[in-house]
């Protein structure tokens, strides 16, 4: 089984981290992201892992080489000019062999502890009722960035609320592609804002829930709440 990993990304708001490393490359407990990343889809049955990779590839292919030392198969596809996630993600499908579907894609920021067995079978059971179901996406509950203040019809605080819950859910930057989606995906063009909205409106895109510990390294936060986690699971 294949997967792409989106770790083209320069991740300004870690600076200093990044100015000679790519984003997914940022240590987390002593390893990159990427690494991380890469035990969690081996222990799915993942074998062969292709890096979509731009700024600062060298520094990704100088850790993995062929993979070979990570029990997995590595592979590249280096942008010569910025293609946007949904172009990497077509310029590398056809790196992929025809008979190996449906292919995992994540981007190269995300930690989570989500099954991603019960994703790829969600997939399946999705494809098997509707075979225009072009990809499977994980989603998580948006969880308010500010705390909550509870009032009573007084106007009394009579209560205060923290990461609470909201009801709404968010996408979880990992999913489950059918390789038909290729002619579907721009050539240079986000597939978030781009194919997957068109997807929707066609019926041709599912979604899997997860509430597991699921973070976005966007910040130096993050960061810090992805290690505080991974620590507590060592």
């Amino acid at each position: 089984m294949y997967a792409l990993i989106l770790a083209g990304g320069k991740g300004e708001r870690l600076r200093p981290l990044t100015d000679t490393l790519p984003k997914p490359m940022v240590p987390l407990c002593g390893r990159p992201i990427l690494a991380h990343q890469v035990e969690w889809l081996k222990g799915a049955g993942v074998t062969d892992v292709v890096f979509l990779a731009g700024y600062r590839w060298e520094v990704i292919q100088d850790y993995f080489g062929d993979g070979g030392e990570f029990g997995i198969r590595a592979h590249y596809a280096v942008e010569d000019t910025p293609l946007g996630r949904g172009g990497a993600i077509r310029q590398a499908l056809p790196l992929v062999p025809e008979a190996d579907e449906p292919v995992v894609a994540l981007n190269g920021d995300i930690v989570t502890n989500e099954e991603l067995g019960a994703l790829l079978e969600r997939h399946r059971q999705k494809r098997a009722v509707n075979s225009f179901n072009l990809a499977t996406i994980m989603v998580v509950p948006m969880v308010s960035p500010y705390g909550l203040v509870d009032l009573n019809a007084a106007d009394d605080v009579v209560g205060f609320r923290e990461k609470v819950e909201m009801p709404h859910w968010i996408n979880a930057g990992v999913y489950i592609l059918d390789r038909s989606i290729l002619l579907e995906l721009p050539e240079v063009g986000d597939h978030e804002t781009d194919t997957f909205p068109r997807l929707a409106q066609a019926g041709k895109i599912s979604a899997y829930r997860s509430r597991a510990f699921w973070r976005s390294v966007d910040s130096f936060k993050d960061l810090r709440e992805a290690e505080e986690h991974l620590g507590l699971g060592q």
